[in-house]
């Protein structure tokens, strides 16, 4: 049987921290420490609902008031049933509760295990996973669009077009060969599967360049700005960025170290330098 997986799903220092359990018991994993405040108990309850109540230890120590939400398999974000607690983001708090999830029979979840989980799960392909770590780690406008519209499909849409014009041009190819000893059977037009064909390779070769064009997007441009000595690099550094970044002097040899910073040029991110 599948682990059930813990682990704190929130940066610490918020006023709230938030606790994700994922796996086949999940449900009663988080029923062992969780008391409903009133009602029914969490596993008679419906999915995609909220209740409040306390989180208790074993030992009968009060750790928090809570609010639990509840997902069903498959309407969760791994496709298993999943809970998540939110609880104060105290990090004593976040660590008890933790503790008992783990004292009930929960693991420690591994770095992106929920969404190797989702993969496997078939909640997403390879592609909308890989987003997901594009996304996170997105710093501009350009890089958040280009992500989220991955993690919703749009570059799997392409690659799922691409195979079944693929496999229409090879079941062809196979039916002519199969049959290839019947000169008066053709079952396709040559001129239109050249056609077809050298359309695949051009929609191939934009997908090529579009990884490049993405690259630099998520990255960043990389840009030198060199000179003579008290040409203005570090004036013109200093405007691009909008702040006091490099020293300005009339004195020669002024910047000695190479400055760095980070820029979005309408909502795309460049990284420039004086060496």
């Amino acid at each position: 049987m599948q682990s059930t997986i813990c682990a704190i799903a929130t940066a610490p220092g918020g006023a709230i921290g938030i606790i994700r359990v994922s796996g086949p018991m999940a449900i009663p994993f988080t029923e062992k420490i969780f008391r409903p405040l009133s009602g029914k108990p969490l596993a008679e309850r419906k999915a995609h609902s909220l209740t409040f109540g306390h989180i208790v230890a074993q030992n009968g120590e009060l750790i928090d008031e809570v609010l639990v939400s509840l997902f069903r398999a498959p309407h969760s974000y791994t496709g298993e049933d999943s809970t998540e607690i939110s609880c104060h983001g105290s990090t004593y708090i976040l660590q008890r509760v933790l503790e008992e999830l783990i004292q009930a029979g929960c693991t420690i979840a591994s770095p992106g295990e929920y969404t190797k989980r989702a993969f496997l799960n078939g909640k997403m392909d390879l592609s909308q996973a890989e987003a997901v770590a594009d996304l996170i780690a997105s710093s501009s406008a350009a890089s958040h669009h280009m992500a989220m519209n991955q993690m919703r499909g749009e570059f799997s849409k392409e690659l799922t077009g691409l195979r079944d014009k693929l496999l229409h041009i090879t079941s062809l190819m196979e039916l002519e060969l199969d049959f290839s000893d019947h000169e008066e059977l053709e079952f396709a037009n040559r001129d239109e599967l050249a056609d077809l064909a050298l359309h695949i390779q051009n929609v191939i070769g934009r997908l090529i360049e579009s990884f490049h064009v993405g690259n630099a997007i998520k990255s960043g441009v990389p840009v030198a700005i060199v000179g003579e000595t008290n040409a203005g690099k570090s004036t013109l550094l200093n405007a691009l960025l909008n702040e006091e970044r490099a020293i300005v002097s009339d004195i020669h040899g002024t910047t000695r170290d190479v400055i760095e910073d980070t820029l979005n040029i309408e909502g795309s991110p460049s990284a420039s330098s004086i060496p």
